[in-house]
């Protein structure tokens, strides 16, 4: 496969989750700040630290305020990650890989185009804002569906694979730093009332409150909810789960081409040194410390992958 096949295929499907990223997590900000004693509109550059884009907003805006960060994530022509520049991005990426992806994906792919961009043409008030977050799930669960249903579990998909989990370990990253950055300066004592519901928050911003419930039962606490969120390997969205799908994809790669390669490397070193470990052992370290650092070997581990298969060639 060319080079630039696989870096379409990836980036398509890492644009796709992160539009699906960016919905929840202005769900989960708007969720949390709710909970928050005197929550202000500045507490919305909390959210642009958290996806690292304060710097850029503030170039464009004199102020902080909420309507402003929402229509920036959503609209932002300038913000390279905001849901209208994914959405084209993906649309890109699928037609430069036309050939490889099945009818039905590209259909999807320039139903969802049409139909987010029509929505997105005008600010979203915040009365809409919950049908858009909707409607932005609905989307790209209808490429991701089609391509799990259609695809042909090739080199193709694996590539494919690679890319949503890339950036879905991203993703439940930074939503767990949205806690630290949103709310630490005013946080309640942990086990507190308060605390809770913001753990619950994360929990429904990533769809897994039932699970978790079934996991742990009606009550628990946040070092179960890190448990769950980093190292259960049968929750879908958790750290672990990721990395044991990019590494099966790696490997059924690398079985093909007939090399092992340095990602392969970097993602075993990652689950031995940091996905291993007991969850008392995450907070001993620190939890904002240790998302950064998980961040940063994400993105390492990408830049790895693109290095190994020639993306840019």
């Amino acid at each position: 496969m060319l080079g630039r096949t696989a870096s379409g295929l990836f980036w398509l499907f890492r644009y796709l989750e992160r539009m699906e990223n960016t919905a929840r997590l202005i769900n989960a900000a708007q969720w949390m700040s709710l909970t928050r004693m005197n929550a202000t509109d500045s507490d919305w550059l909390s959210v642009l630290n958290t996806v690292g884009a304060a710097d850029a907003f503030m170039t464009q805006h004199d102020e902080v305020t909420k309507a402003n960060v929402i229509d920036w994530l959503l609209r932002g022509s300038d913000y390279p990650s905001s849901l209208i520049n994914c959405m084209d991005a993906v649309q890109f990426s699928g037609k430069s890989v036309r050939t490889a992806i099945t009818e039905e994906v590209w259909e999807a792919i320039n139903a969802g185009h049409i139909d987010l961009n029509t929505q997105l043409k005008t600010r979203v008030s915040e009365s809409n804002l919950s049908t858009l977050l909707s409607s932005v799930r609905d989307v790209v669960s209808l490429i991701q569906g089609m391509a799990q249903s259609t695809m042909l579990r090739n080199d193709i998909f694996q590539f494919m694979s690679i890319g949503t989990h890339i950036e879905r370990t991203d993703c439940t990253l930074r939503l767990l730093d949205v806690k630290y950055y949103v709310l630490l300066p005013t946080v309640s004592p942990v086990g507190s009332v308060l605390d809770n519901v913001q753990w619950e928050t994360i929990l429904r911003s990533v769809s897994s409150l039932g699970g978790m419930k079934m996991a742990y039962g009606e009550q628990f606490s946040a070092p179960e909810i890190i448990d769950y969120l980093v190292l259960n390997r049968k929750m879908p969205r958790s750290l672990s789960y990721c990395l044991m799908k990019i590494s099966n994809s790696l490997r059924k790669l690398s079985i093909s081409s007939r090399r092992n390669t340095e990602s392969m490397r970097k993602a075993k070193h990652v689950a031995n040194y940091y996905l291993s470990v007991h969850v008392d052992s995450i907070f001993e370290y620190g939890l904002h410390e240790f998302v950064q650092k998980l961040l940063t070997l994400n993105s390492e581990l990408s830049d790895q992958i693109a290095e190994d298969y020639r993306f840019y060639e």
